[in-house]
């Protein structure tokens, strides 16, 4: 298995974590769903920073933990209306 998998997942936990405590869903979510949110929040911020030029190429681990909290806090926002036709 490659270090950038394992820093992937860890960071990934860390940034779904976070967005979970933002949106209030702490409670609800696990481990392997804080993961899996911060994983895919991580491409989704990716893919918004870079479409709209906001965000700054390099930045290393932290800016992957800023962008992929910012993108799971937009996924968990998607979810809940999705889910409860209205964000919390």
């Amino acid at each position: 298995m490659e270090q950038g998998w394992i820093v992937t997942i860890i960071v990934g936990g860390i940034a779904g974590w976070l967005a979970s405590m933002v949106m209030n869903r702490d409670a609800s979510m696990g481990i392997l769903w804080n993961i899996v949110i911060g994983i895919i929040g991580g491409i989704l911020g990716s893919w918004i920073g870079s479409f709209t030029g906001l965000l700054p190429t390099g930045g290393g681990w932290i800016m992957y933990l800023v962008t992929a909290t910012i993108g799971a806090v937009v996924l968990l926002g998607i979810v809940n209306l999705v889910q409860r036709g209205r964000v919390r």
